[in-house]
């Protein structure tokens, strides 16, 4: 059953594990959700950078940078700082995931109805889908 408010919605998953990847899609777009799909953390800034999607879940442990790296130089980017960031992570939840700016946590393996509930309340908070606001924001300044 698609979410209330997904329509039109995209979450974007930083997962370099295929059967994570694979689950996190088939969760998030059977809530409604379009999906995006990165398996590395430069990947992620990328995609983020040019799709601005509406909630962002992140894997610690990529190749490259890590995901604690990757949600930094996204939060610390006037253009993606707004953007919801779940970190997930079999570690312990700990100072340096806190540091990083995430919104949300989430430990694997993860309990669906939890991190359903979790992405729902993120991607409520912004109910407006991210590209009709950019696309608002583009007529304003250049009206």
């Amino acid at each position: 059953m698609a979410s209330p408010n997904s329509s039109g919605k995209s979450i974007l998953i930083v997962e370099d594990n295929p059967l994570n990847m694979k689950l996190f899609s088939a969760m998030v777009a059977a809530q409604g959700y379009s999906v995006l799909q990165a398996g590395d953390g430069l990947c992620g800034v990328d995609l983020s950078r040019r799709e601005h999607p509406d909630l962002i879940i992140m894997d610690v442990d990529l190749p490259g940078i890590s995901g604690i790296e990757a949600t930094r130089l996204l939060k610390a980017a006037a253009e993606t700082r707004d953007i919801p960031i779940i970190i997930t992570t079999a570690y312990e939840y700990d100072d340096e995931i806190r540091a990083s700016g995430c919104d949300g946590y989430m430990s694997k393996p993860i309990s669906v109805a939890d991190f359903v509930e979790l992405i729902d309340s993120l991607v409520a908070q912004n109910p407006e889908p991210r590209y009709v606001r950019r696309m608002i924001e583009e007529n304003i300044s250049a009206g």
